[in-house]
């Protein structure tokens, strides 16, 4: 999860352009927001699944590589105007793993919740291009190996299941909001997450989730 995290902002408005599909201004707007592994592959993924499936949207990439939770609270305090300009129907928010490192990413879980809330705060006052409020999906995260080297530890492991996981249900009960199973697609599959990111078929996996997850809002 490690890397230079200001080279993100030199790319940071080309990202979006990037992993967007060539549609027309009546399509779906969907913002990603999350770290390493939203960043990565999976929103290139769900582009492809939702052309697949007849719809016309842009997926917009704002993972960014290596932020815990209050990292990226402080990326959208900065840029939220930039972000809410997209006016996206939906915001597919996933974060919690780069907070139970154990180097100085390391964040307690009372303010990892303090944290998620303020992320949920400043997304719900994002509009659509029609003016009603983006619809937000909030991800459980997914297991941390067994096998995890430096930064993460057994610790952290059991931080996820116990802590994390936990207080990110609890948020979207308090907040009205829809949860994403997205852990136990890797609890059940291991294979699918190699590493603290998923494998390419994990990454494929994960999208088709998300897509399982928006179809239900997608027929409203």
């Amino acid at each position: 999860m490690n890397s230079l995290k200001s080279a993100w902002f030199l790319v940071l408005f080309l990202v979006p352009l990037l992993t967007s599909c060539k549609s027309s201004s009546n399509g779906l707007i969907i913002l990603c927001a999350g770290d390493s592994i939203t960043e990565s592959i999976y929103p290139s993924y769900l582009q492809k699944a939702l052309k697949r499936e007849g719809i016309t949207a842009r997926v917009l990439n704002y993972g960014i590589n290596g932020n815990s939770s209050g990292e990226y609270l402080n990326f959208l305090n900065k840029n939220k105007e930039t972000l809410s300009n997209e006016h996206p129907d939906f915001i597919l928010l996933q974060l919690g793993t780069n907070d139970v490192r154990i180097d100085h990413d390391k964040t307690g879980s009372p303010q990892f919740y303090m944290n998620m809330k303020n992320i949920i705060s400043i997304f719900k006052t994002f509009k659509t291009r029609s003016g009603k409020e983006s619809k937000i999906l909030l991800a459980t995260v997914p297991p941390i190996p067994e096998n995890v080297s430096f930064p993460f530890n057994k610790n952290s492991a059991s931080r996820v299941t116990e802590e994390i996981n936990p207080l990110i249900k609890k948020i979207c009960i308090e907040e009205n909001i829809p949860l994403v199973d997205n852990h136990t697609i890797f609890a059940d599959s291991p294979k699918l997450l190699p590493e603290v990111h998923p494998s390419r078929e994990g990454y494929r996996h994960l999208a088709l989730n998300w897509l399982r997850a928006l179809k239900p809002f997608l027929a409203q």
